[in-house]
């Protein structure tokens, strides 16, 4: 999990807004978290930090390697912690819900793919789009 001194072995300044940020992410209950939901909670949380600098940030921390961006059905970028393992998302339809997942026989089955139709994999994204029957979901 990144921390303050990885801010500064990136080679960003430690500052109030970017600790801030860093922390929601370390410390939220949602793990991917699009700009507009960072400065949502930036405002609950009495934070004076604004929409133009959660986006500055947001972007310097990708490029840092810290936050990793995602671009679901949605068309939102949301961002999670970089924290080096590879997973797959499952995207609720309804409410944008995103929930991480790791299968070891969908990454063979993948690789097994590539390789039949000669291809050399070296990354991938997979998202399932699906309508989420969790009770949490508002539109259930």
């Amino acid at each position: 999990m990144p921390t303050q001194d990885d801010l500064k072995d990136t080679g960003l300044r430690v500052t109030a807004p970017r600790v801030k940020i860093l922390n929601l992410f370390q410390q939220g209950q949602r793990v991917h978290l699009s700009a507009e939901e960072v400065h949502r909670q930036l405002l609950l949380a009495d934070a004076d930090v604004g929409l133009a600098t959660v986006y500055r940030v947001l972007s310097q921390f990708e490029q840092a390697g810290l936050l990793t961006r995602s671009h679901f059905e949605s068309g939102k970028s949301v961002y999670e912690l970089n924290e080096g393992d590879h997973h797959d998302h499952l995207v609720c339809l309804d409410c944008g819900r995103v929930e991480e997942f790791v299968d070891s026989e969908i990454e063979k089955r993948q690789k097994t793919i590539a390789k039949q139709r000669g291809f050399d994999l070296r990354d991938h994204a997979l998202s399932l789009y699906a309508n989420c029957t969790k009770p949490q979901c508002p539109h259930r």
